[in-house]
C-alpha cells in the first residue's frame, strides 16, 4: 500500500483514540523507557485501534514485541539497527523505516533494503537532544535524488506552514510531533494536516 503523506507520531495510544477517527491513515507509535508489559498493552491497543480505522500503523524500536503482536511495519533509528535482528524481521514480514542524519547513515540506511527512509531534523526540533543540526531543505534534495523512488520522510521542527516546502524539496511523507500534541486544539490541527498534505497530492 502507499503510505499517507501525513505520519504523525505519538506516544500514547491515548493519542490514537484521540485523533485517528480524524481520518489518519498514517501513524507511529514511539514510546521509550516503559516496563515490557505497559509496551504490549500499549502496541496491542494501537494495533487494534489502527484495524478500526483502517489507519497503517508503525512501532518504534521494538521489532521482537511488533512481530509477536501481529503488526506489520516498524521503524528502526540508526542505534536500534545495532540489535536488531534484521532477518528475522524479513521472515516475519514486517515493513522497514530507517532514520538517517548524514551520508554514513543513509548509505547503511539503503543496505537494509528499507521501505522509507526518514531525514531529520530538517528543522531544528525540541523533542530530543540530536548530535546533528538542521538538515534543511536542500539536504531533502539531495537524499531525494540519491533514493530514487524509495519514499522519503521529512522530519524535525515541521509545522503545517512548512509542509509545502519540504514536499517541494523531495520530500514524499512529513512527519511531524509537537506541532500537535501541544498545540492547543490537537484535532483542529489534525484536520489542518490532513488538508495541506492531501492537498498537495491533487
Amino acid at each position: 500500500m502507499a503510505l499517507d503523506p501525513f505520519y504523525p507520531i505519538f506516544d500514547s495510544a491515548d493519542w490514537l483514540e484521540r485523533l485517528l477517527p480524524l481520518g489518519i491513515r498514517l501513524v507511529q507509535l514511539r514510546i521509550k523507557e516503559k516496563d515490557e508489559n505497559i509496551l504490549r498493552a500499549e502496541i496491542r491497543r494501537a494495533r487494534d485501534l489502527c484495524a478500526r480505522y483502517d489507519c497503517q500503523l508503525i512501532v518504534n524500536d521494538y521489532w521482537r514485541l511488533a512481530i509477536e503482536e501481529g503488526c506489520d511495519f516498524i521503524h528502526l533509528g540508526q542505534e536500534d539497527l545495532d540489535e536488531a535482528d534484521l532477518t528475522a524481521i524479513r521472515e516475519a514480514g514486517l515493513k522497514l523505516g530507517v532514520s538517517s542524519h548524514d551520508a554514513a547513515e543513509l548509505d547503511r540506511a539503503l543496505a537494509v533494503r528499507p521501505d522509507y527512509i526518514a531525514l531529520g531534523p530538517i528543522y531544528p526540533t525540541i523533542l530530543k537532544k540530536m548530535k546533528w543540526g538542521e538538515q534543511g531543505l536542500g539536504r531533502l534534495s539531495e537524499w531525494k535524488a540519491r533514493i530514487g523512488d524509495i519514499p522519503l520522510v521529512a522530519i524535525g521542527g515541521m509545522t503545517v506552514e512548512r509542509a509545502p516546502g519540504a514536499f517541494a524539496a523531495g520530500a514524499d511523507i512529513v512527519s511531524v510531533v509537537t506541532d500537535i500534541t501541544l498545540n492547543a486544539d490537537p484535532e483542529a490541527r489534525v484536520r489542518e494536516w490532513i488538508a495541506a498534505t492531501r492537498g498537495h497530492f491533487k
